[in-house]
């Protein structure tokens, strides 16, 4: 009889609730037993409210059980683990689960289901299989394919990916390069790191395809600092995907090369704006570029360069293995495809959620997160990051979807989503967020490096009670100022959350002169 393969995570967030001590304690178990176990250190299938979730493989199904603690590791083996007995922590199903269930994985299909670091697991549920695709396809069909599923970015900006491409593609140079965006440092986000501890495969294989396709042959994973299970996770997969002969100097024997190496970040929030990455890339002070040019015509040391973030990175695979029309069947109006949403803050089931575009912010909040972790009611929730505006209860009908959200004066970000319950205060959220954009501004331009100052005193003017219609109508006026004439998205985006806050929850800034007069 062969061993039983027993699940338990590697993830960061798994190992930081106990992951590693159960990891530990079932190897322990089975040892002491006598019991053929084949522990797999897998992914998060994105369920934190559950884990540590372990999953034991009985026939041809996977059974879960969690939130599981090292102490409970005896007691599930004396109820059967193995043979996917009942047990208080015992979850049916894993793919039952209603939460899974109800989601569309494409970019996360195998996250959590396989061995990350095996090559032949990751070929064995499809892997690889866009890659060898592309490599039967000229460049220029690549480029269309991309372009035909509607695939936007999904780091924030949402620019469509294949006229990225198409433009570095059209543009000659004796050199070009591919850069994955993984500096991820939005507030409530966290599918990138997962999607890179869970499924590192996948990147270099998004990554390869868009060298193909450009004429790429080098390409570098500028990873955010405070990530080294991912950093460990890529670069083993690097070396397992070399060795095997789908990345280096003769792709699966056609002669086509494509090295991929990762970089760690500098640690400084504005270097996850592109052209202030491509800055740090080169070894230099993260700061903005003017563009022009575009750093799809002068990018990395000055060459042509496509930079994608590793949502969007990961979504071409399957685009190339499935087809553009596969793809694009999903989503909504102009927003096509999946997003991996990430409920975290203030809400009951945090995690991540893969949906088609077109659900409902109460959809995701209520539906899957189950409300508030505090059993209060949710007052309002910011969406895309800390330069995202709050969105109250009666917009919670918004469709999450790129148009939807503008027409809000909103935006989809990076798809996290962060909940607050009524006990929020809005105007010290609202201060926050020019305080954060006076601390991670590069300095370059004076509308971010002097306006997020003087907006953080403005509102502590207001909520002091002083002169409020005048601070209020300076507060306004500056934050036009930084919209219009900031050098980058951070100066730029800051009045969002600034600006909603003032339009939905008024009171909060004004109950110091209420409670004075």
């Amino acid at each position: 009889m062969s061993a039983v393969k027993v699940f338990v995570p590697a993830d960061a967030l798994a190992l930081a609730v106990g992951a590693e001590r159960v990891a530990d304690a079932v190897r322990a178990e089975a040892a002491r037993r006598g019991l053929d176990v084949q522990l797999i250190r897998n992914g998060s299938r994105g369920l934190y409210w559950l884990e540590p979730l372990v999953e034991v493989e009985v026939g041809d199904r996977r059974l879960a059980y969690g939130p599981v603690q090292a102490r409970d590791v005896a007691s599930l083996f004396d109820a059967g683990l193995l043979t996917g007995g009942a047990h208080p922590r015992a979850l049916g199903p894993t793919e039952d689960i209603e939460y899974l269930r109800s989601q569309e994985r494409l970019t996360f299909a195998r996250v959590g289901v396989i061995d990350p670091l095996s090559v032949a697991d990751f070929v064995a549920h499809d892997g690889f299989a866009g890659l060898k695709r592309a490599l039967d396809l000229d460049p220029a069909a690549i480029v269309k394919e991309v372009t035909d599923s509607g695939l936007r970015g999904r780091g924030g900006a949402a620019f469509p990916t294949g006229i990225k491409w198409k433009t570095v593609a059209d543009t000659e140079a004796t050199q070009k390069y591919i850069v994955c965006n993984a500096d991820e440092g939005d507030s409530g986000t966290f599918a990138d790191r997962m999607l890179m501890e869970g499924d590192p495969l996948l990147l270099a294989e998004g990554m390869a395809i868009a060298g193909l396709a450009v004429g790429a042959t080098r390409g570098y994973i500028y990873l955010r600092s405070e990530y080294p299970h991912a950093e460990r996770a890529l670069n083993a997969a690097i070396a397992a995907a070399t060795a095997a002969g789908y990345l280096g100097d003769d792709i699966l024997g056609s002669g086509r090369r494509f090295h991929l190496e990762v970089r760690r970040g500098a640690g400084a929030y504005i270097c996850g704006e592109e052209t202030s990455l491509l800055e740090s890339l080169e070894g230099k002070r993260g700061q903005v570029r003017y563009k022009p040019p575009l750093p799809a015509h002068k990018g990395l040391f000055g060459l042509p360069t496509v930079i994608n973030n590793v949502l969007s990175l990961g979504a071409v695979p399957l685009i190339l293995d499935k087809g553009a029309q596969y793809y694009s069947e999903f989503g909504r109006g102009r927003s096509r495809g999946t997003q991996p949403f990430q409920l975290a803050g203030n809400i009951k089931r945090g995690g991540l959620v893969e949906k088609a575009f077109g659900l409902t912010l109460g959809e995701l909040i209520f539906d899957f997160g189950g409300g508030t972790a505090s059993d209060r009611p949710v007052r309002t929730a910011q969406v895309g990051g800390p330069l995202g505006a709050y969105l109250p209860l009666a917009h919670f009908d918004t469709p999450l979807d790129y148009e939807a959200f503008a027409a809000r004066q909103a935006m989809l970000g990076h798809g996290g989503v962060v909940v607050f319950d009524d006990t929020v205060d809005m105007a010290a959220m609202a201060r926050f967020a020019m305080e954060f954009c006076a601390h991670e501004s590069c300095g370059k331009c004076t509308p971010c490096r002097i306006g997020a100052v003087r907006g953080r005193e403005l509102i502590e003017r207001i909520v002091a009670g002083e002169n409020v219609a005048r601070n209020l109508a300076t507060l306004r006026e500056l934050c036009d100022t930084m919209i219009s004439a900031s050098l980058c998205a951070l100066g730029g985006m800051a009045p969002f959350p600034v600006l909603s806050a003032l339009e939905h929850f008024p009171d909060d800034f004004l109950r110091a002169s209420r409670d004075a007069a």
